[in-house]
């Protein structure tokens, strides 16, 4: 290469570069050398740091090169040649360093108990901090390009910050126990505990972390089917309570296997209860009496017909052949034991008067025992 005697470099008006190699490695002492505002200047021989130059003009000499001068036992003053490798490195702070999880992260919803697909992006900044210990401890595995553009740098780090951000998020949702539904107002608050994690994985190669943003953390469509379906479910077992709650999912069951061409047993297979759920829910579901037969008013077991006693636990079943009770709200048939109608819900239960305790008549004003008003009485 041909001697030069000034060595400069003007930078990129994006500002997206890092590190700059100067082609020419030949050079004099009486050089200058210019480096520009939010540039450093680097002189490396051998792979070893020799002279770190900050923004201003220089002339090169023994006075400017002390480390370089003793490296290589040059002469004092004159156009004396020598070979040095430098490198220009941008030290202003990179805003717009942008990163974000290819792969998401598999966690369970601690509110809802769902199985969640979450994926996190976010923008940080970047700045030089350290040119000696960057150059140390990353210019043996840069590209031999002249220029490296911060897209580089990217690719160097993302898996760090993607594993700490995965473990972070992690953290926050199952430790912490707040629901993915319910993180957004807690984005400033993981930003900052993960700006603080990453700070150090970039300052041993003399990088800075001069800003880190969580700008969204979401999962997909079908996740959030899968929460609203859940929030559908808990609405509807507010509304209905425990026992008709339970009794509705009854009903629902048995329609499917209805539908199901593989039969209940199917029915139950495909809906995830398995057989013991089937048997069960079985046990508490009274089979339906064959034509003609009785079904059993403590037991509720079917019967034959002509049976006299139950065949399953043995008690009488001549009051089957009693008057059988009606609703007084809807008219509807109903069990002699049973306190609520099945088709509407409400009470049966007896009315009794409030004073002498008797039983009163459907539709009595005033009681038979006492004769207190009982008009009022529901």
């Amino acid at each position: 290469m041909a001697i030069i005697d000034r060595v400069k470099f003007d930078g990129l008006s994006s500002r997206d570069w890092l590190v700059y190699k100067h082609p020419s490695e030949q050079l004099v002492f009486g050089t200058q050398l210019i480096v520009g505002e939010g540039q450093i200047a680097v002189f490396v021989k051998g792979g070893a740091i020799c002279d770190l130059f900050a923004s201003g003009t220089y002339t090169l000499d023994a006075q400017n090169l002390p480390l370089l001068q003793r490296i290589i036992n040059l002469p004092f003053g004159g156009k004396t040649p020598f070979a040095a490798e430098i490198y220009y490195l941008n030290t202003v702070t990179k805003l717009d360093v942008t990163w974000g999880t290819s792969d998401p992260i598999l966690l369970v919803d601690p509110k809802y108990s769902t199985r969640l697909h979450i994926r996190a992006f976010g923008q940080m900044g970047l700045k030089l901090k350290d040119g000696g210990l960057f150059i140390q401890e990353l210019i043996g595995v840069m590209p031999p390009a002249q220029l490296v553009r911060f897209d580089k740098l990217q690719q160097y780090f993302k898996g760090v910050i993607v594993q700490k951000i995965k473990v972070i998020i992690a953290d926050i949702i199952i430790n912490r126990k707040i629901s993915a539904l319910e993180i957004t107002p807690h984005m400033d608050e993981i930003s900052d505990y993960a700006a603080e994690r990453i700070k150090s994985e970039f300052t041993r190669y003399g990088l800075d972390v001069a800003s880190f943003y969580i700008q969204s953390i979401n999962f997909p469509d079908e996740d959030f089917d899968a929460i609203n379906g859940v929030l559908e479910k808990r609405a509807e077992f507010e509304l209905m309570g425990d026992a008709r709650y339970a009794a509705a999912r009854t009903f629902d069951i048995y329609e499917g296997a209805a539908n199901n061409q593989n039969g209940v047993a199917g029915a139950f297979a495909a809906g995830g209860l398995g057989l013991s759920a089937g048997l069960a829910l079985g046990a508490n579901v009274p089979a339906p009496p064959a034509p003609g037969g009785a079904v059993c008013p403590k037991c509720h077991s079917a019967n034959q017909p002509g049976a006299v006693f139950c065949s399953h636990c043995g008690a009488s079943l001549a009051v089957t052949a009693e008057p059988e009770r009606r609703c007084p709200h809807c008219e509807a048939a109903v069990a002699r034991d049973a306190r609520f109608c099945p088709s509407c819900g409400k009470s049966v239960a007896p009315r009794v008067c409030p004073d002498c305790g008797k039983e009163l008549r459907s539709g009595a004003k005033f009681c038979d025992g006492c004769g207190k008003d009982v008009s009022g009485e529901v």
